[in-house]
């Protein structure tokens, strides 16, 4: 029985090239088997007072070239991160998963990026054979007719892409902050996401609030989705995404049809329901 133990300051500094004994961890659902100083970094709480740049520090030297962003381009946090993870290290990877369902705007912000830093942005599709086997048996605009419709669009076009995906990866990055929704409130920094095979998780920005991304943006003249100057604070699918009313809160706008505790696609969702993802 391997005991967890609170990490020493010293396993932040540890390098990925570092001759380490990599051992697994039995309480945990882990696909992957990771160094000991890793396991106790993620599983202790040092890295919550830890600021984003040093968090992502921390992943690039243990976890290259098996890291990731997972941008949707459809948020100012993923640019923000972007444009962090491309200061401390220009090979750092992003990827973003396309339903077919993008806005366009979208699409134009993912080419300002392979511009503005010359870098490649992976993107990944679903199995075109499941979307079109969903859509002739229940149309294209399935979604508005269920929330369990709704959950399988999502589940085929987005959850489902990301988990092959993220079985070539040890770590990936995301975007997602507390203050977002109630789903996200208890959002740890650093995490082992069991619901993709236990790779690690990182979440940099969970304490940040709305003002700072945008202090961020402003400051580095970070390129964001144009959509967000018509209104729209959360660019998801075109038919899943409006524009939102002064007063509203800012993922009102996503999926707005369904109540605001079922307001996920199931990507950050570790348990799933019925297979749904979410």
């Amino acid at each position: 029985m391997l005991h967890i133990l609170s990490a020493p300051a010293w396993c932040f500094q540890v390098a990925a090239t570092r001759s380490i004994p990599r051992v697994t961890v039995p309480a945990l659902k882990l696909a992957k088997s990771f160094n000991n100083d890793v396991i106790r970094a993620v599983t202790g709480r040092q890295f919550e007072s830890q600021p984003a740049e040093k968090i992502l520090t921390w992943a690039l030297d243990n976890f290259q070239p098996k890291l990731a962003l997972s941008a949707s381009f459809g948020g100012p946090e993923g640019m923000v991160l972007l444009d962090m993870m491309h200061k401390l290290d220009a090979s750092s990877q992003v990827f973003m998963l396309d339903t077919g369902r993008m806005h366009p705007a979208t699409y134009d912000l993912v080419d300002r990026v392979r511009d503005r830093y010359d870098k490649k942005v992976e993107v990944i599709f679903p199995n075109h054979k499941d979307v079109e086997a969903m859509v002739s048996e229940k149309g294209h605009n399935l979604f508005y007719d269920s929330e369990e419709n709704r959950k399988q669009c999502c589940r085929l076009r987005k959850v489902e892409p990301l988990r092959r995906h993220l079985q070539g990866l040890d770590a990936y990055v995301s975007g997602l902050r507390r203050d977002q929704n109630e789903n996200r409130r208890d959002t740890r920094k650093v995490e082992f996401d069991e619901a993709a095979g236990g790779i690690v998780k990182l979440n940099p920005l969970a304490d940040w609030k709305h003002d700072d991304v945008w202090d961020y943006v402003a400051e580095h003249q970070v390129p964001v989705n144009r959509l967000h100057k018509q209104s729209y604070p959360s660019v998801g699918c075109e038919p899943c995404t409006r524009a939102v009313k002064a007063g509203e809160d800012s993922r009102a706008g996503r999926w707005w049809w369904e109540s605001d505790d079922m307001r996920e696609c199931g990507i950050h969702l570790g348990q799933e329901e019925g297979g749904s993802g979410i």
